[in-house]
């Protein structure tokens, strides 16, 4: 994360925020990334993710892939932490794992309050599933893809 995008994250977070105001910065940030051309069906979506959930394009809390946005795992994490999530605990399911071939299945549980049981979540990676650019690095991947689907 740049310097820019941090300071971007906590000025949108320093007590109640302006949605509007985020959501113009979003639309600026996203017509800079895409050219002039914000599709409508892109700035319905854009409206959304902003409006409901707070996310900020500039904090790199989402993308777009393929037309479509997306939002990372910093905004994901960050969404919890603004919702005051009490805790994310990581586990592998040993039963499915096989380290010699760099197969990993892990299991995420998110903790909203401390009266929850939590909400759970998998996530695997193989050598098959993930990029050239990451491989080698599958448990670490098969915990992003858990802690996010939780």
């Amino acid at each position: 994360m740049t310097e820019h995008q941090s300071r971007v994250g906590r000025e949108n977070r320093k007590g109640p925020f302006d949605k509007e105001k985020l959501l113009q910065q979003n639309i600026r940030a996203a017509k800079r990334t895409l050219g002039e051309t914000l599709i409508p069906r892109l700035t319905a979506h854009l409206k959304t993710l902003t409006r409901d959930f707070g996310f900020s394009i500039q904090a790199g809390e989402m993308q777009i892939i393929n037309a479509n946005w997306y939002v990372t795992h910093t905004g994901l994490l960050r969404l919890a932490r603004r919702k005051r999530c009490r805790g994310i605990h990581v586990e592998a399911v040993d039963s499915l794992c096989d380290p010699a071939v760099n197969r990993f299945v892990l299991k995420a549980t998110v903790f909203p309050s401390k009266e929850s049981a939590g909400f759970v979540g998998y996530g695997d990676a193989d050598p098959s599933n993930v990029s050239l650019l990451v491989r080698g690095a599958e448990m670490r991947i098969a915990e992003t893809r858990a802690v996010n689907r939780a």
